[in-house]
């Protein structure tokens, strides 16, 4: 396998997280989490916000050609959507505590393994890759409203 579809795969599979026998998706999420106040927390929220162009771009690109290579629209082992969805609930919190991350967790799981809408439909609104990351990334924006109501109101 070329180096570069090697790299691929390791991007979305955020390492080994995607690897998982049991639950990738939570580890994904969990893995999101323990990196976020390294690599994504200490930056800006405009700074944050570039990030997630980033991600979702090149996470696009790499779960689509995941999908080529494993032979299989979405596969479970392609976690770096649930990066996406796990930062952009805490993109607009500057200093988040761990009760507020571990909030994001599990608001961004409820609603990635619930789907409402428009999450589930949503995976087939952008071809390959595009679709991957929008669900999640719709996911992410419906559990960045009920942790930003739950802050809104313990504050």
């Amino acid at each position: 396998m070329p180096i570069f579809d090697k790299c691929a795969l390791f991007y979305c599979r955020l390492g080994i997280a995607g690897l998982s026998p049991k639950a990738p998706g939570t580890c994904g999420s969990a893995l999101a989490c323990l990196l976020a106040p390294y690599l994504y927390l200490p930056f800006s929220t405009g700074w944050r916000a570039l990030i997630l162009l980033f991600v979702f771009l090149t996470g696009s690109l790499a779960a689509t050609r995941a999908e080529i290579l494993l032979g299989r629209k979405d596969p479970g082992e392609v976690v770096i959507d649930e990066l996406l969805g796990v930062w952009l609930v805490l993109l607009p919190f500057e200093q988040p505590d761990v009760i507020l991350v571990v909030a994001a967790f599990i608001f961004f799981r409820i609603f990635d393994i619930w789907k409402p809408w428009p999450v589930r439909a949503s995976e087939n609104w952008l071809p390959g890759g595009f679709g991957v990351m929008l669900d999640d990334a719709l996911a992410g924006i419906w559990a960045l409203l009920c942790v930003g109501g739950m802050y809104y109101f313990m504050r």
